[in-house]
């Protein structure tokens, strides 16, 4: 209080803490909220912090555990995946299971390793990422997930790799690639878009298609369209949701039929069915992939929808 000029009762120690989600409930011990609400001339009332501490509660004892993998290429710096890893803590909140995370390097991931790789875990997560480094490795953990009957989660370039692994492997489209990574394969199963679409104002842009930086990426929140009898509407329980983007490129509708045909299922799209946001398999326990961004609207006491089941089929595969 005298070397930084504020009062001796607005000083406040922040204690080291096991979560990081004990830290309000320290500082609610120590008088902090009232304090603040007298500094801002408010009406200084007792918090409800009972849905609060059943979080806490709850996160330190699980009554169960499992086993993420998370398959990127950013795993030396894991701040990279700072919202994943929160929103997979969420998911094992929602379902009373502590998750272990294991962060797995995708450049070192091969078909020939991927059952010692993956050996133990109940669930596999592909993040979202940008170039081809790593992209190969992605894929084998995807199709050993798929072939393993590993519950799996493709988030942004997780679900595109997750595409591409399904056309060369069960449709036989086997120079299947993102025109991102290979723009003279026959099959650009991924491709960059030429147009882009505005649902909000329903008016349609014309853009370079030779540009592929920041201006052309789809951003921020647009509409999905959720298919019922399928995982993802089991998991939002809605027709209709709103989901948060960062990406360029996208599902190319011209292998929608193919794919289809084969067994994909094509759970959410854009109101007017023009884009593919969710694609997922049926006959699999749990593989479900989305080109959107759900760990951005995860909290603590509101898992989002998707990582509450992913995480609740890799419960099942942990009991199993």
């Amino acid at each position: 209080a005298l070397f930084c000029n504020v009062d001796q009762d607005a000083v406040f120690s922040s204690v080291d803490v096991n979560n990081i989600y004990e830290v309000p409930l320290r500082f609610y011990e120590e008088g902090f909220d009232q304090k603040v609400a007298i500094m801002l001339r408010l009406p200084a009332r007792n918090a409800h912090l009972e849905s609060w501490e059943k979080l806490v509660h709850d996160c330190a004892n699980p009554q169960g555990r499992v086993t993420v993998a998370i398959v990127g290429k950013y795993v030396d710096l894991k701040e990279a995946y700072k919202s994943l890893h929160e929103a997979l803590v969420h998911g094992g909140v929602a379902n009373r299971v502590a998750v272990e995370l294991r962060y797995v390097n995708s450049e070192n991931v091969t078909e020939q390793n991927a059952a010692a790789v993956f050996k133990g875990c109940d669930g596999i997560l592909v993040p979202g990422g940008f170039g081809y480094r790593g992209v190969e490795g992605k894929i084998a953990a995807i199709r050993y997930a798929r072939e393993k009957r590993v519950p799996f989660f493709g988030i942004c370039l997780g679900m595109q790799c997750a595409v591409i692994e399904f056309a060369r492997h069960v449709a036989g489209l086997e120079d299947a690639n993102s025109e991102e990574f290979n723009p003279l394969a026959d099959h650009k199963v991924i491709y960059l878009m030429t147009e882009w679409f505005d649902f909000r104002t329903k008016n349609v842009e014309k853009r370079d298609a030779s540009s592929d930086k920041g201006g052309t990426m789809r951003l921020g929140s647009y509409p999905c369209k959720v298919q019922p009898g399928t995982k993802a509407h089991e998991a939002y329980k809605k027709d209709m949701v709103d989901e948060r983007h960062r990406h360029r490129y996208e599902f190319n509708n011209a292998f929608k039929e193919i794919l289809g045909q084969k067994g994909m299922i094509f759970s959410g799209t854009a109101p007017d069915d023009s884009l593919v946001e969710i694609m997922e398999l049926p006959d699999h326990p749990w593989f479900l992939g989305c080109q959107f961004h759900p760990e951005f609207k995860s909290r603590p006491m509101a898992a989002h929808p998707l990582f509450r089941d992913f995480i609740k089929a890799a419960k099942k595969q942990a009991q199993a």
